[in-house]
């Protein structure tokens, strides 16, 4: 393989977050490229999920980023102990919902194997959190719109606008 077709190396910060326990969700990734390449960030809504399932939604989130991108080496930091030790197998996991979940980053990593997981502290992990919480934000704001009787009363409902005839 020469050098130009090898695929770059880069950092990654994830985070998961939510609103309550459970509540709305998001889940933040940056993806920093060593070779110059444009920083990636991913700021997503996830919908009502517990902060553990956000945590491993945001693993499985920028482990399909780096099979896109085409990236086999990385060091992905977390600021989640638990998402850490588990995925490393230090910990057990015991929740069937997050069994899944560690399945499908399990098998992930495996198809990387040049990929690995490092606990760093919270204070290192600030881009990916600003971007979980944003997205947390996002999934409030959509609930709240979601619930909202925005359309009672008025004559045109969103299934018939554009449908007007004259």
């Amino acid at each position: 393989m020469s050098h130009q077709n090898r695929p770059s190396e880069c950092i990654v910060y994830i985070d998961g977050a939510c609103s309550g326990n459970p509540g709305p969700a998001g889940v933040g990734v940056v993806i920093r490229p060593h070779d110059g390449s444009p920083e990636e960030e991913v700021a997503r809504a996830i919908g009502h999920a517990t902060n553990n399932i956000a945590e491993y939604t945001a693993l499985l989130t920028a482990l399909e980023r780096l099979q896109a991108l085409n990236i086999s080496r990385a060091t992905i930091y977390s600021d989640s102990e638990l998402l850490v030790k588990q995925v490393l197998g230090e910990y057990a996991v015991k929740q069937p919902q997050l069994k899944i979940l560690h399945e499908r980053a399990r098998l992930a990593l495996h198809r990387l194997p040049a990929v690995k997981l490092v606990h760093v502290r919270r204070e290192a992990n600030k881009d990916a959190d600003r971007l979980a919480r944003r997205a947390v934000k996002e999934s409030v704001r959509a609930n709240r719109m979601a619930a909202s009787p925005l359309f009672e009363g008025d004559e045109e409902s969103p299934s018939s606008a554009g449908q007007r005839s004259g």
